[in-house]
């Protein structure tokens, strides 16, 4: 956005652009979306203390397995920082993505997710440790001194994991397809960091992006929206095109591209020295990840999730592109999406399990596989805002989670919820949740009225 563009003298340009980004540094601060500095030190220790017990682990799985003396010794392994603490955009309740990476005799089943799981869980600062084996990155998951942290594994085939392991080397030699899933998030993040020409106003804007995003209900990648990944890289995008933009500006231009993207033309964000070649995609909205091989990040987006997506970036837009507006004020696009006056009927999902760590289990479980859901609903009325704020219901003695997801905006659709359930359920029971009556892990479907809504349905903040 440039003063010439808008008829604008470059002075007073300057001065609104200069007064804009002042009152959106200004509203960060107010919203708490930078961590202290206590909570930056505290995040470290724990990062600091992790490697220290991945480190006495890989030298007892070398013992248990009889490794020469001298591999014993020598042998490291570490720990990779990626998503939003990674990028440094976390704030101080964001989790911490870090990735395990260890040498060619240390497995994932039984070296990762019983040996080490076990001496983490003998440590006291550890609690809530559960392994999520099925998922398409295996992990670990567990609180650190209060702080979540999300931990897969690598394994590579070499004998020693070094701190300063380069993950573009092209002879850098991974185990397994496992093993590549899991450092494709490190090294997304590097090329990222590499990328984008000011890391300060990238971060600023990326904090300032995915709180809009969570607040007007399209950030989660599981019910169809957007993960961090898909945030990072159009934000990186605008970033890179316009090096020399301030915050203000690059937020403006983010909403002004992406609402008149030309989807499906993919979102490339590449290192204009490194030749590759389009891979195929189908995908409503297709966002190519930085580095090699050039995939793409996964996407759950539906006919339902792109609509919303792009009347978000709609809104955006309208919201910022007028740069003369005297009564402009950053907290108007940040205000949390209206699903009360929206809709009329809601599809209410309620998760009951007998304890806290079964919810945590059953409930990630069914959100895996929400979008068959997201699809089923949208082909019997042709659409559906899945909402990814969680609420609890306690009136419910058990522990519970519930959704409330948009249907209808005037209230004449009728919806076979028996019929809806019957067949979601076919995608729910599966593997380890076979048999859920017999667990009591419940799942209830039911259709709403607005009247019926939690009175802060419209005030969470996912």
């Amino acid at each position: 956005m440039f003063p010439v563009r808008l008829g604008l003298d470059p002075a007073t340009w300057f001065r609104i652009d200069q007064q804009r980004t002042q009152m959106l540094v200004q509203f960060m601060v107010n919203e708490g979306l930078e961590p202290s500095q206590e909570d930056e030190m505290k995040r470290r220790d724990v990062i600091k203390q992790l490697k220290q017990i991945v480190l006495a682990w890989i030298m007892k799985v070398a013992w248990k397995y009889g490794l020469p003396n001298e591999l014993i010794s020598s042998t490291t392994a570490t720990i990779l920082t990626y998503g939003s603490y990674g990028l440094g955009v976390h704030g101080s309740d964001s989790d911490i993505d870090a990735l395990c990476v260890g040498p060619y005799f240390a497995n994932l089943e039984e070296d990762f997710f019983v040996f080490l799981r076990d001496m983490l869980q003998s440590r006291p600062e550890v609690s809530d440790i559960i392994c999520i084996k099925s998922a398409k990155i295996p992990l670990m998951r567990f609180k650190y001194n209060g702080i979540s942290v999300d931990f897969p594994y690598a394994q590579l085939c070499s004998a020693s994991v070094p701190d300063d392991l380069d993950l573009f080397d092209p002879y850098l030699a991974v185990a397994d397809e496992t093993s590549l899933r899991s450092l494709s998030g490190v090294r997304a993040n590097r090329r990222i960091l590499e990328l984008v020409p000011n890391l300060k106003n990238f971060q600023t804007v990326l904090r300032c992006v995915k709180l809009w995003a969570r607040r007007r209900g399209i950030y989660s990648h599981l019910l169809g929206f957007f993960g961090g990944i898909h945030l990072a890289i159009l934000v990186a995008q605008v970033c890179q095109r316009y090096p020399n933009a301030s915050v203000n500006s690059l937020m403006s231009i983010f909403f002004e591209c992406f609402s008149r993207w030309p989807w499906p033309q993919p979102v490339i964000l590449l290192d204009k020295s490194i030749p590759f070649k389009y891979p195929g995609n189908r995908a409503l909205m297709p966002i190519m990840m930085p580095c090699p091989p050039f995939d793409w990040c996964n996407s759950n987006i539906t006919k339902s999730t792109f609509n919303k997506i792009d009347a978000e970036f709609q809104r955006g837009f309208t919201m910022t592109r007028d740069f003369e507006r005297v009564n402009f004020e950053w907290s108007c696009l940040f205000e949390p999406f209206p699903y009360s006056k929206k809709y009329i009927s809601f599809l209410r999902i309620l998760l009951t399990a007998p304890d806290d760590d079964g919810l945590r289990d059953w409930s990630g479980w069914v959100k895996s596989r929400f979008r068959s859901l997201v699809l089923k609903l949208e082909t019997v009325q042709g659409h559906c805002d899945p909402n990814p704020t969680e609420y609890i219901d306690h009136k419910i003695a058990d522990p519970n989670v519930v959704f409330y997801w948009g249907l209808s905006t005037n209230g004449s659709n009728y919806i076979d919820v028996y019929s809806i359930r019957e067949d979601f359920m076919k995608s729910v029971n599966k593997d380890i949740y076979s048999d859920t009556s017999s667990k009591n892990y419940k799942l209830e479907l039911s259709v709403v009225e607005s009247s019926q809504l939690p009175k802060n349905l419209d005030l969470a903040d996912t």
